[in-house]
């Protein structure tokens, strides 16, 4: 007998509708392309807001402030991956209780997870207060006269460190439940505050503070209705939060190496800017991010599929394997035939584009980086699926050390055709680096997709 059957008030509504769907049903492709249809709109239409409100950013900032703006982007979200890996192995292991039917041990482990993860956010509001003058100070070359509201704003930011981790953790809940219908009624008003939030302040102030506080407001928002969407979903997690120290080590041991990917992988994805900055100035990161914003909102694509596949792999995977291999294959193909046109017109028509959106002088300066970065994009986007399947399988701990490997690489070829190209250069190399990743991944994948088939032929 299933566990809904022996509480059906642990996963069901009041009207007796299941909250947390059957296995089945996660697995099934409509119910697949409709999670991934709501993801996509859930990234996209943030969008429309990010378009109208980003060359106003740009001319009521100026290209310093608006540099710095666009560190404090990075940073938040590079905060969300701040969490030992936890909210990924959370993820996954739900959705293999969901797969086995096991439904009555997620509020444990839900609870369990968060509690871990509010631990790792505190220490590292502790680690970003400490390092946030030497960033200032030391390691960006932020002009003299923005140099204490920048301060002020990374402290913000260390701030919002529990707040970012914790929400990550609360959305992978509702993933692996594919309570994506919930998760995206979110997204939707947070991104839009992301780039909206900044720009009603800047009639007021163009103090990078106040724009700062305003994205930790709308975080904190964020984590409250989470929260209270997770208790929806799973109503036991009503009850008062139980740490099970017998969920502690499985969390940790996948947890560790996600963890790894989590601080290399968005390090390696985030890190050109910084390192610009501190060879060339906060006006070339502004000319470099414009174009790097522009093409890297082509990840909502993979990014929709991937949030969706990532919870639907650790399922097939503790049930039917050659579904996994199924499902592989039609992302594959899916975020191939979506974005093979994009790029193609982005390459193509990339500096009509910046000129109209940003005017001459980000066109002159932005192109080129637009190109190499379209090209770059376009590889890592076909990588996120053999990334997922790989963690879904449980075996983090392979794109754990291909990060581990590339980073050092990528760090010297970074520095080196920055000194010899400027912005230009550091977009070869990320672009570069994706290339060799992408094709890493694929090899890892295909290996495990036959290792099953090996197995049930011997």
């Amino acid at each position: 007998m299933s566990a809904l059957r022996r509480d059906p008030k642990l996963a069901s509504g009041q009207d007796g509708t299941p909250l947390i769907p059957e296995a089945s049903s996660i697995l099934g492709k409509r119910s697949l392309k409709k999670n991934a249809v709501a993801n996509l709109a859930g990234q996209a239409l943030p969008l429309l807001v990010a378009l109208f409100a980003l060359p106003a950013l740009t001319r009521g900032l100026g290209p310093d402030r608006f540099g710095v703006l666009t560190l404090a982007w990075s940073v938040l979200g590079y905060f969300s991956l701040f969490d030992l890996g936890l909210g990924r192995a959370v993820t996954k292991l739900v959705a293999e209780k969901i797969g086995l039917r096991e439904e009555e041990k997620i509020p444990t482990l839900a609870w369990t997870s968060l509690i871990l993860m509010s631990g790792v956010g505190l220490l590292g509001t502790g680690l970003g207060l400490a390092l946030s003058p030497w960033l200032v100070h030391d390691v960006l070359n932020i002009p003299g006269s923005l140099r204490a509201e920048s301060l002020d704003s990374f402290y913000l930011l260390a701030v919002a460190i529990p707040v970012v981790t914790g929400t990550a953790g609360l959305r992978g809940i509702l993933e692996a439940a594919q309570r994506f219908d919930l998760i995206n009624l979110v997204r939707i008003p947070l991104g839009a505050l992301t780039f909206l939030g900044p720009l009603l302040v800047l009639p007021f102030s163009r103090s990078l503070v106040p724009l700062v506080a305003v994205l930790l407001l709308t975080r904190a928002f964020a984590w409250i209705t989470h929260l209270l969407l997770c208790f929806r979903v799973v109503p036991r997690m009503r009850s008062w939060p139980i740490l099970d120290l017998a969920a502690v080590p499985p969390l940790l041991r996948f947890g560790s190496w996600i963890s790894v990917s989590n601080i290399v992988g968005p390090l390696m994805v985030t890190l050109d800017r910084f390192v610009i900055g501190a060879m060339i100035s906060v006006t070339a990161v502004a000319y470099y991010t414009a174009p790097y914003e522009v093409i890297t909102k082509l990840w909502i694509i993979p990014a929709a599929l991937t949030g969706v596949l990532f919870p639907a792999f650790a399922a097939a995977w503790v049930q039917n394997q050659a579904r996994a291999a199924r499902l592989f294959n039609e992302g594959i193909r899916y975020t191939f035939l979506l974005l093979f046109p994009l790029t193609v017109v982005i390459l193509a028509f990339g500096h009509q584009g910046l000129a109209l959106w940003l005017g001459q002088d980000y066109a002159e300066n932005s192109t080129p980086v637009l190109q190499w970065l379209a090209i770059g994009v376009f590889f890592n986007c076909l990588a996120q699926i053999p990334f997922a399947l790989i963690q879904a399988a449980g075996r983090p701990d392979l794109t754990a050390k291909l990060h581990m490997l590339e980073l050092p690489l990528y760090l010297l070829a970074l520095w080196a055709l920055i000194r010899v190209l400027g912005i230009q250069g550091a977009a070869i190399a990320w672009s570069a680096r994706c290339v060799v990743d992408t094709a890493v991944l694929f090899v890892f994948s295909r290996n495990l997709l036959a290792a099953p088939a090996l197995r049930a032929e011997s």
